[in-house]
C-alpha cells in the first residue's frame, strides 16, 4: 500500500528543517554579497549586473487559465508560488534537498515562493501527480496562501499538467517548464537565444491545448477553393503544431550554420596547437568566478542558478610560460531537461573537444556528490568520458573541512580553491600546466638570425626548455609538435622522441 502524509504535515516538517523558509538562502544570497571594493578586481566590470538588475516591463503578463478576449487593466507582480515534489526515493534528506533546489530556481525565474510540500509515493501518480486525494489537499493550501501558480519537482505529462490545473484551478507548470524559463531570461547571444527557443518548441509541442475553435475543422481542399468536397481538413491545433515543426526545422538549420563558425575557431586553434582546457559543473559551483580568478575575463558572477549561459573562451597561459585556452560552459543541474541537452548539444562539444576538463563543485552545497554525479551524467550524454577531468573543490572558504577531505578522498585527481580569496589558484595553475598534452618530440636546433619566425614559432606552438644567442644563430632546445619538428629539421643534429 502507497505510503503518504499530509501536505500540511509535510510543510511543517520542510519549514522546520529549513528555519528561513524555502527561499533557499544557502543557494541563493541576496545580490548585496557582491561588493565592487572586494570583488571589483578580480571580476572586473560587471556590465550585466545592472541591466539585469534594471525595471523591465512584462508585456502581456498572465497567470489566469482561461484565454483573455478583452483588454483588461492587470497588476504587475511576481508570481506567488507553492512547490509540490513526490518523494519516490533516496532519504527525507535527499527530497527536502531537491525542493530547496528547486525553491531557488523559482526565485531565479522572479517567483515569490509561499509554501512548499513533499508526498511520499512508490511512484507519481499517473493522471494527477500526486494523487486526486493529495491534489485537493494541494488546492486547499493554493487558497490559504493566495497562489496563482503550482510548480512541481519532475517533468509532467501533458494529461498530468491537465487533470491537476482541473483540480487547483490554477497554472501548473513542472520543473522543465522553469529551467527553460530561466534559459529564456538569462541566454544573451544569439545561439543561446536559438538554442533556447529550440528547447522551448520541443518542450511545448505535445503540451499544445484547445479550447472552443480550436478544435473545430477548416475548409478541406475543393478544387477552384469553392465547396470543400474531399472531406474535413486540419484543426487549428494541428496547424499549430505543423507551424511549429517548421520552425523547428529552421531553427535547427539555423544553429547548424552556427555550430560552421565556432569549428572553423576550433581547428584554427587545434591548426596553431593551442591546447584548450573547458570549465563545466553544476550551476552556481563558482565556474565563472574560476574563468574570472584565471583570466581576468570580467564575465558576470551572480549568487544565482543559471546566472551566464554563453560559453566564454579566454587565453590563458601556465605558470612554465605554455599558451591555452579556457572555456566557461553552461552550468548543469539534477534532472537537466533532455530538451536542453539536445539543443545545447553543439555548445557543450566544447567540453568534449578539450584537452582537460575542470569539473568545478561547490564544495559548501549540502550534497556535493549529488552534484558531480548529476554533471557526470551530461558530460557521459555529450561523449566526452574519455577527457581527463580535474575535480575542482571551489568555495573552499566557506565549506566545512570535513566535506572537504571527504571529497578528495573519494576523488584522487581533486583541489580544493577558493575564486573568491584566491585560495589553491597556484596550486591549481601548477595542476593545469602538468596536465596538459606536452609536444611529442623534443628538439635542439641552432635557427639562424634571419629565421626569427621559426624561433617565434617555438616560443608560441612549443615548449621552450633553453635558449642561447650564439654567433651562429639562436640555439634552441624544446618541445614540439611534429610539423614544427619538420620545419626545424634542417637546423636540427638530433630529434628525439619523448618516451
Amino acid at each position: 500500500m502507497t505510503s503518504s502524509s499530509s501536505p500540511s504535515q509535510d510543510s511543517q516538517r520542510f519549514a522546520h528543517s529549513h528555519p528561513e523558509g524555502l527561499r533557499a538562502d544557502a543557494l541563493m544570497e541576496e545580490d548585496v554579497a557582491w561588493s565592487h571594493e572586494i570583488d571589483g578586481e578580480r571580476d572586473g566590470d560587471q556590465f550585466d549586473r545592472s541591466e539585469r538588475a534594471a525595471l523591465r516591463r512584462v508585456a502581456g503578463l498572465s497567470t489566469e487559465l482561461e484565454d483573455v478576449t478583452e483588454v483588461e487593466y492587470r497588476q504587475l507582480r511576481l508570481e506567488r508560488v507553492v512547490l509540490v515534489g513526490v518523494w519516490t526515493s533516496g532519504t527525507a534528506q535527499d527530497s527536502e534537498n531537491s525542493l530547496a533546489e528547486l525553491a531557488a530556481l523559482a526565485e531565479t525565474a522572479g517567483a515569490l515562493v509561499l509554501d512548499g510540500v513533499i508526498q511520499r509515493r512508490d511512484k507519481p501518480d499517473a493522471a494527477t501527480y500526486i494523487g486526486s486525494g493529495k491534489a485537493t489537499e494541494l488546492r486547499d493550501i493554493v487558497l490559504e496562501t493566495g497562489a496563482d501558480t503550482v510548480i512541481c519537482d519532475g517533468e509532467l505529462s501533458p494529461g498530468q499538467l491537465i487533470h491537476l490545473e482541473d483540480v487547483v484551478k490554477v497554472k501548473v507548470i513542472d520543473r522543465t517548464a522553469l529551467i527553460l524559463d530561466i534559459f529564456a531570461q538569462h541566454a544573451k547571444s544569439r545561439e543561446g537565444k536559438a538554442q533556447v527557443a529550440l528547447a522551448q518548441m520541443q518542450y511545448m509541442l505535445p503540451r499544445l491545448r484547445g479550447w472552443g475553435q480550436s478544435l473545430s475543422r477548416q475548409m478541406g481542399g475543393g478544387k477552384g477553393g469553392g465547396l470543400a468536397t474531399r472531406g474535413p481538413g486540419e484543426t487549428k491545433i494541428e496547424t499549430d503544431r505543423r507551424r511549429i515543426r517548421e520552425k523547428m526545422a529552421k531553427m535547427r538549420r539555423e544553429i547548424a550554420d552556427m555550430k560552421t563558425g565556432r569549428e572553423i575557431k576550433r581547428q584554427e586553434r587545434k591548426r596553431n596547437k593551442v591546447p584548450s582546457v573547458a570549465i563545466a559543473g553544476y550551476t552556481n559551483a563558482g565556474k565563472s568566478s574560476l574563468l574570472n580568478r584565471l583570466t581576468g575575463a570580467g564575465v558576470l558572477v551572480e549568487n544565482s542558478l543559471f546566472a551566464t549561459l554563453d560559453p566564454t573562451v579566454r587565453r590563458a597561459e601556465t605558470p612554465s610560460g605554455r599558451l591555452y585556452t579556457l572555456a566557461d560552459t553552461v552550468g548543469f543541474v539534477r534532472h537537466l531537461p533532455h530538451h536542453l541537452v539536445e539543443a545545447f548539444r553543439s555548445t557543450m562539444e566544447e567540453v568534449g573537444e578539450s584537452d582537460l576538463i575542470l569539473h568545478v563543485v561547490d564544495g559548501s552545497h549540502p550534497n556535493p556528490e549529488e552534484q558531480l554525479t548529476a554533471v557526470r551524467e551530461v558530460i557521459t550524454d555529450v561523449g566526452a568520458t574519455r577527457v581527463p577531468e580535474i575535480v575542482v573543490i571551489n568555495k573552499a572558504d566557506a565549506a566545512d573541512p570535513l566535506t572537504l577531505q571527504r571529497l578528495m578522498r573519494i576523488e584522487k585527481r581533486s583541489i580544493a580553491v577558493s575564486a573568491r580569496t584566491g585560495q589553491g589558484i597556484e596550486e591549481l595553475l601548477a595542476l593545469i600546466d602538468n596536465e596538459l598534452p606536452r609536444p611529442s618530440v623534443e628538439v635542439e636546433a641552432l635557427v639562424p638570425y634571419t629565421l626569427g619566425k621559426l624561433v617565434a614559432r617555438a616560443h608560441t606552438e612549443g615548449e621552450v626548455i633553453s635558449e642561447e644567442h650564439t654567433p651562429e644563430g639562436t640555439l634552441l632546445k624544446v618541445r614540439v609538435h611534429e610539423e614544427l619538428a619538420a620545419d626545424l629539421a634542417p637546423y636540427v643534429p638530433v630529434a628525439v622522441p619523448v618516451a
